[in-house]
Order: structure tokens, then C-alpha cells, then sequence
């Protein structure tokens, strides 16, 4: 999902088994022998998967990074004419009607497709994406903080506005980030088409800073993560995932007997990943082969402890490190994709005026 996996780490560890290509040049997909995937920064799967899938497909991978989830799907609508390769991967469903809209995706009903948990499924009529993944985003804290300032953390999005805490809150740009989206249609959904604006008044005179991305957020200016306390950020309330705590643990160098970080549950949004044919791609056999791949459930199990992430496949296996450091939310926010795509773009507006001005 999206700007979240901890991939210097997993670089380090040899999880990543992918080259990220240029456009152009090696990465063309012209070569009927590769499949260019076009994915966020956070795509990532263990070298022995994927090595699978290309000796049983006969395909090579190549992976072209492009940046945040809402800049790379901006992007591949900007070059849906002449893609950049031949699957996309990472569109959300904040994002999914903007890339549907626009025609970013061709048909194409993945093998494995009725195992797909019921409702994870969406455009059931084209079948233009294939459901890939789930998850939340919440608001993360930092444990030492809080107890060395003898503070609760906050529990709901209510409370964020509190005055206790004030300034301590770091978000992404709703514009350009999914979490920063996602972050705001929970609040949305929270709070009603009338009550959200209000919401984020409130926040912005409480201090709420805005940063790009996710890994700025994440990485620099929350206190509670490894690279965050290296980075000297201040910030001990970060909007990421559910699932970062047990990245925290997982990737420790001394594994700690609980997550550094805690959730705060009452501020979670589901989040559910997509990925598709590209319209125009160059290899659709190639392409339609790794769709087919991501729903097997080798990949499906991988995913959990590369990209922190639950798998959306019946029966697929969760490790228990992941569900012990990261439960899913029990009732998360959430908002009917018609409904996203009727405001979407209306609320970023509004919301951008209201916060970053």
C-alpha cells in the first residue's frame, strides 16, 4: 500500500528482487518476453516468489517506481495513450474511480478472481482491476513519548483536536498522498459532508503539519519511528497504517518485546489496493500472467511482511507477527466508492484551500 513498506530496510534484506527501470530504454515492454510493472514506491516482494512466477511464466519482471500512490496514478492517466508498462499496480479505492474514469485500465478477469473475498470485489461488470490487498489507515503513536510526557494518546479523531494535543500531529497532503486521502475521507465519514471542514479548522488551529508523502511523514518527522528518532523528528502522532507497528518490530535490529508505536483505532479508514491491465499495453499476455500471479496464494502470503498489507484471497495465511504487532481496525471508517468518486475531488479542493492556505 502505498508509501508505507519499510523499503530501505527490506532492500538491505534481499526482499526486493526488483530493478527499477526508467521509462524507456531496458524497461520497454516491447521485449514480448518482459512484463513492466508501473507501481508506488512501496511495491515489494521476496526474490523466491518472484523468481517462481518468472521461471513457471517464462517472463522476466521489471518494475518502474513512480513515486506516491496519488502521483503515480496521476501519472499513468497522463500517459495512458503510451504506457509506461503493462500493469499498474497501487490504485486505491480513494484513487479507483479517477483511473476508471479515465479509461487507465482494459478488461481482464484474473485466474483465481473467485477467490477473491466478496467485498474486496468492485466493477464486477468490466472487471478492469483485480482486487490485491487491504489494510488501515490510522493515526500511529510514539509509546515513549506518551509515557514520558504522562499523556493517553488519542483514541478517536475527536480527540486530536484536543489541546493536549497541540503541534503534535504530522499528516500527508491529501492531494498527493493516499494515506493523506484516505486520512481525510475517514474524517469525512466521521463527521458528515457539512461537519468535516469544521473538523480540519479545528486541527489546523490545533497545529496539524502537512507534509507531501507518506515517507517524509513516516521517516522524518514522526518521533516514534527507527528513522524518525535518527532524523530528530518532533512529531509524536503520525497518520500511517495499522500495519506499521509490527514493521517496527520486524525490522528492529533487537527485536523488542512490543511495537515501539501504538494505533489509535478510532481514527482508521480501510483501504483496499488494486491493480490492472494498462489500456494500450504493449505485452497483454504478459500483463494478464501477473495479474494471475498476484492473486496465487504464494504472493498472497509473501505480501504481509514486504508491503504490510493483508491479503484479500480466502484462506490466504497471515504470519503471527503481523497480526500480533498489527490487528486489523474492528470498525474501521469507510465510504461506498460512489460516493468518493462523486467528492473526491471537490473535498481535496476545499480541504487544500482550508488547510494549506
Amino acid at each position: 500500500m502505498h508509501n508505507k513498506t519499510f523499503v530501505a530496510v527490506a532492500v538491505g534484506l534481499g526482499l526486493i528482487g526488483l530493478s527499477a527501470c526508467g521509462s524507456g530504454g531496458s524497461g520497454s515492454s516491447a521485449d514480448s518476453k518482459t512484463v513492466t510493472l508501473v507501481s508506488h514506491d512501496s511495491w515489494a516482494v521476496s526474490k523466491n516468489v518472484l523468481k517462481d512466477f518468472e521461471k513457471q511464466s517464462g517472463y522476466k519482471v521489471r518494475v518502474l517506481k513512480d513515486g506516491d500512490a496519488g502521483q503515480a496514478v496521476n501519472k499513468a492517466v497522463l500517459t495512458k495513450d503510451n504506457p509506461q508498462g503493462d500493469v499498474f499496480f497501487g490504485v486505491d479505492n480513494t484513487l479507483l474511480s479517477r483511473a476508471l474514469d479515465n479509461g487507465l485500465f482494459q478488461p481482464y478477469q484474473a485466474k483465481g478472481y473467485d477467490t477473491v473475498r466478496p467485498e474486496f470485489r468492485v466493477d464486477q461488470d468490466k472487471h478492469r482491476v483485480t482486487p490485491v490487498d487491504t489494510g488501515d489507515i490510522c493515526v500511529n503513536y510514539d509509546k515513549a513519548w506518551f509515557s514520558a510526557h504522562k499523556l493517553t494518546p488519542p483514541q478517536s479523531f475527536a480527540d486530536l483536536a484536543e489541546p493536549q494535543y497541540k503541534n503534535l500531529l504530522v499528516t500527508e497532503n491529501a492531494a498527493t498522498s493516499s494515506p493523506g486521502l484516505g486520512f481525510l475521507l475517514g474524517s469525512a465519514a466521521q463527521f458528515g459532508d457539512g461537519g468535516w471542514q469544521g473538523y480540519w479548522k479545528k486541527l489546523k488551529a490545533n497545529g496539524v503539519k502537512v507534509v507531501d508523502g507518506w515517507e517524509q511523514a513516516y521517516y522524518q518527522e514522526f518521533s516514534g519511528s527507527s528513522e524518525g528518532r535518527k532524523a530528530g523528528g518532533d512529531r509524536p502522532l503520525v497518520v500511517s497504517y495499522a500495519s506499521s507497528p509490527p514493521a517496527e518490530v520486524i525490522y528492529a535490529k533487537k527485536r523488542p518485546g512490543t511495537a515501539p508505536t501504538g494505533v489509535s483505532y478510532g481514527t482508521c479508514f480501510r483501504q483496499t489496493e488494486y491493480a490492472g491491465l494498462l489500456s494500450n499495453a504493449k505485452n497483454t499476455k504478459g500483463g494478464k500472467a501477473f495479474l494471475d500471479f498476484l492473486l496465487t496464494k504464494e504472493f498472497q502470503q509473501d505480501m504481509p511482511l514486504n508491503m504490510f498489507v493483508y491479503p484479500v484471497v480466502q484462506g490466504a495465511a497471515v504470519p503471527a507477527d503481523f497480526t500480533e504487532y498489527g490487528p486489523a481496525a474492528k470498525d474501521p471508517r469507510t465510504m461506498a466508492p460512489d460516493k468518493i468518486a462523486a467528492n473526491r475531488d471537490q473535498w481535496v479542493k476545499a480541504w487544500t484551500s482550508l488547510v494549506l492556505k
